[in-house]
């Protein structure tokens, strides 16, 4: 019995140093393969449309709806 606990440990200890090893590996390619989304942040953006205050305007009235409703 403790020859067969000693050697799963054995194994254990073999695959967590894989697992180590690659996950390792992994980082130091993804530091290198690092993107820089700075460049990104222009794309495919648009402005807020005329009708933007709309919105606004309904948002501040439901909220006081809400409140309305919760303390009357």
């Amino acid at each position: 019995m403790g020859i067969m606990a000693t050697n799963e440990s054995e194994r254990n200890t073999r695959l967590n140093q894989r697992i180590t090893s690659d996950l390792r590996e992994r980082m130091q390619s993804s530091e290198r393969d690092d993107p820089d989304l700075a460049d990104d942040s222009h794309e495919d953006t648009k402005k807020t449309g005329r009708f933007g205050w709309v919105w606004a305007i309904l948002i501040i009235l439901a909220i006081l709806s809400l409140i309305c409703i919760a303390f009357i």
